[in-house]
């Protein structure tokens, strides 16, 4: 029977069809979620037994084929058939007649691959297919979701009875099995609730976790939290239902491109709503699987150890022991858990007092005590009781085991009863491919960050409960650090915080970025910067909280938001602020400043040669401490560069283009013309830059003067060059990025204009923004370059021809043009 007869009688095998009708299904707008899939598998249900049947009887020539019976396995065997999913299959046999069985998969297979969808498929006996789950954990895995199809019922039965007992016999081998092959799987694809870009089903808090913890639960051995976990599931599926309609593909993956359409067909506001949901779903899973899996571990340890006590105490259940932690709070079994005298309802202080000791003793927090702390326990009075605030500063300065503490008590709501403003950031996505986590998250990751900074400070509990809200404004439209300033009054007030704490902690949460914006951002040298930032803080006091908050925010958010080399330059700025605010004034700077004897050895080489001349210097530690050569430690800061070139036009962009093109990422970059000696005519360019390789080591000093000669006499193509490495920098599909904003810094400088470009960072940016300053009659004095992840933020100190600051309708103009250029 050819595979054509074989899609006709498919075809055929039910009203309409089951082409048609899966098609009429899946285009119901009003039928979606659970009813859909519920529908789906039942019509595949039917089709396929109709194939069966029809197999069957043509194999045999008999009213039936004995001794076969056709399985539904896997998600299919669950009934959770989104529509593209594969459709898992076993056709298991009592060893008849193989030429009939092998006849039979035929009609069975060739339909399926005819209609299109992806089959997963397997042809076994009983005792075959228990020797391969044995051998195989994911085919065991699969196999606990048996259900019967069609064909020989008590043979389906006695597999599934046969399967579930070897399951639960083994799960002291098997389970510790299944945890390392989620944890692996966790590792390739990351955490769901962090993701911009999820894995539905691989990543950790995703389906494929939710499946393990049914395979625990059939184990017998332990049961997962069951509250929420079924709309979790639910919710997971109902997206990926939605994304295959969306993209028409059997994928996984939440993409960022279809995030906005597979949103609209689940009938929400935006892809913002759409992740927050996926993640509060992920997070319900995850925290379900660290329960359950330390109840594992639990059991196993104790069934372990059982036996040996027995043989010493002579029989009898030991009794187990119970350390005090706190008042009310006791280490049992590794967890913490309530002691029999603690009344939650009488004790509002309860949940922090328990969080605190569990996060100190390193312990996770039972979920019977959460629980049971979040059915009875009473909110707290306003303000706080001191016990209350030193609580949480001792939750918030335990270090790495605070997450796992809190993200018990936000399992079960604690979290907003304590703090009603977390709702507004709780799973909040950040679409910025620099932060690594959540809003919520984030905040966390930086009080633990802190954390190891409050040896540093006077005041660590400020500092603490500064990094738990420096972003709590980001649920709020507008400013973040504006609203965040409003809502941390209210929350320090609330708190019990006296009023010139909470004037201190609402100024941090205000000027949290400040620092790192200014050190990478202006001219340090310049005292109207070290004046505004001495304004804003205040006082030495503030200083060292915001300098120390500055850090762990940045080292919260992610690898590429810190470094050596920012690290430096806001070290740098406050040791300037610091002594402004004991009383010393910062020095204006002389109109010429002296040229080092290394700018002049250089300048007049240039003279002498009328060409460029270069020197490459790397440095390490915090400035003005360089060596001659980068070594593996300390790490490198990068590279001074310093050029020397004889005044003319197009200057900066062409160095900026041939740093481009070798693969250099400037850093910082000033600029100044120096006057020649008496009896001299003429001047020198002299710019001193700071570089980074962007991988690799760095080019020879003679490259990159050779090909600054060409750039400066137009035989190198700088522009040809950069398209090229332009057309081939890579872009995810169908992403737009936002467009380029150019303004005006008002007041930053007294000695020159400052103009902010925020844009797409993308190979030859700053030779494009140079060329257009060229073009627009303006002298470049400094740069002061910032990129976080994909966004190029940077500042450029201009003046006009006499090195005086732009007037305002000029320089409005300027970042106008330039704006246009950069879009265009």
């Amino acid at each position: 029977m050819t595979s054509t007869d074989v899609t006709t009688e498919a075809e055929n095998s039910g009203p309409g069809g089951y082409a048609a009708a899966r098609l009429r299904l899946l285009t119901e707008g009003a039928r979606s979620g659970p009813p859909r899939r519920t529908a789906l598998s039942g019509l595949t249900d039917d089709w396929l037994a109709g194939l069966f049947d029809a197999g069957a009887r043509g194999a045999s020539g008999a009213p039936g084929l004995r001794g076969v019976s056709l399985i539904a396995v896997g998600g299919y065997g669950r009934g959770e058939l989104s529509p593209r999913s594969d459709l898992d299959l076993l056709l298991l046999h009592d060893g008849g007649d193989p030429a009939a069985i092998a006849a039979l998969a035929d009609r069975l297979w060739y339909p399926v691959w005819d209609m299109g969808l992806a089959l997963d498929h397997s042809v076994r006996t009983p005792a075959e297919a228990r020797r391969t789950a044995a051998e195989d954990l994911k085919v065991q895995l699969g196999l606990l979701d048996a259900r019967h199809l069609a064909g020989d019922l008590g043979l389906t039965t006695a597999l599934r009875t046969t399967v579930l007992a070897d399951w639960r016999n083994q799960a002291p081998k098997r389970l510790p099995q299944l945890r390392e092959l989620c944890a692996e799987r966790a590792e390739r694809h990351g955490e769901l609730q962090f993701l911009l870009e999820p894995d539905l089903k691989e990543a950790r808090g995703g389906l494929r976790d939710a499946t393990a913890l049914r395979a625990v639960a059939a184990s017998w051995l332990a049961d997962a939290p069951r509250e929420g976990l079924a709309d979790a599931r639910r919710r997971l599926l109902d997206v990926r239902d939605a994304l295959h309609l969306a993209t028409g593909r059997a994928t996984d993956r939440l993409a960022l491109q279809e995030q906005d359409q597979v949103a609209a067909e689940l009938g929400l506001l935006d892809a913002d709503t759409l992740l927050r949901q996926v993640y509060e779903a992920a997070r319900v899973i995850s925290y379900a699987g660290d329960v359950t899996w330390r109840e594992v571990g639990r059991v196993l340890r104790s069934r372990a150890v059982r036996p040996r006590l027995r043989a010493l105490i002579g029989g009898g259940k030991p009794a187990p022991e119970r350390s005090p932690l706190a008042e009310g709070v006791v280490e049992q079994d590794g967890e913490v858990v309530l002691a029999r005298a603690a009344r939650p309802e009488r004790d509002p202080v309860l949940a922090l007092r328990a969080a605190a000791a569990a996060a100190q003793a390193g312990l996770p927090l039972s979920l019977h005590a959460v629980r049971r702390i979040a059915a009875a326990a009473r909110p707290l009075p306003t303000p706080w009781p001191a016990e209350a605030r030193e609580q949480l500063v001792t939750l918030l300065g335990s270090g790495r085991p605070t997450v796992e503490v809190w993200e018990a008590l936000e399992a079960e709501g604690l979290i907003t009863r304590l703090l009603p403003d977390w709702e507004r950031v709780r799973c909040r996505p950040q679409r910025n491919a620099v932060h690594l986590w959540t809003v919520d998250r984030h905040l966390i990751e930086t009080a633990v960050r802190a954390s190891a900074f409050t040896r540093r400070v006077h005041r660590p509990d400020l500092l603490l409960v500064a990094a738990l809200l420096h972003d709590i404004g980001k649920g709020w439209p507008g400013d973040h650090s504006v609203a965040g300033e409003i809502i941390a009054r209210d929350v320090a007030t609330r708190i019990g915080f006296d009023r010139d704490d909470v004037a201190v902690l609402s100024s941090l949460v205000r000027h949290h970025l400040l620092l790192v914006d200014t050190a990478t951002r202006r001219d340090l040298d310049d005292p109207a910067t070290v004046r505004s930032v001495a304004a804003a803080v205040g006082s030495q006091g503030a200083l060292e909280l915001l300098h120390a908050l500055t850090e762990a925010d940045a080292l919260a958010t992610g690898p590429a938001a810190w470094s050596s080399w920012r690290a430096s330059l806001v070290a740098d700025l406050v040791k300037r602020v610091a002594s402004l605010l004991a009383g010393d004034v910062p020095e204006e700077p002389a109109s010429a400043a002296p040229p080092t004897a290394e700018e002049e050895r250089l300048a007049m080489e240039a003279f002498r040669t009328g060409g460029p001349v270069l020197a490459l210097r790397a440095q390490t530690g915090p400035p003005g401490e360089d060596t001659e050569e980068a070594s593996g430690e300390p790490e490198p800061l990068g590279v001074e560069l310093l050029i020397a070139v004889p005044d003319q036009p197009g200057v900066l962009p062409a160095v900026a283009g041939v740093l481009a093109v070798h693969r250099l990422t400037v850093r910082t970059a000033e600029l100044r013309a120096l006057e020649l000696p008496d009896g001299v005519e003429g001047s020198v360019l002299v710019l001193d830059w700071r570089v980074a390789a962007e991988y690799g080591s760095l080019p020879q000093a003679a490259r990159l003067r050779a090909d600054l000669v060409r750039a400066l006499d137009g035989s190198l193509d700088i522009a040809g060059r950069l398209a090229e490495r332009d057309a081939a920098y890579p872009r995810r599909r169908g992403v737009l990025a936002p467009p380029p904003r150019v303004t005006v810094a008002p007041a930053a400088s007294r000695h020159a204009t400052v103009i902010e470009v925020r844009a797409q960072d993308r190979p030859g940016l700053l030779h494009r923004i140079g060329r257009a300053l060229e073009e627009a009659d303006v002298r470049v004095r400094s740069a002061h370059v910032s990129t976080l992840g994909a966004n190029a933020v940077d500042a450029f100190y201009v003046t006009d021809d006499e090195g005086a600051p732009l007037p305002g309708e000029e320089a409005a103009s300027v970042a106008r043009k330039l704006e246009e250029m950069l879009r265009g």
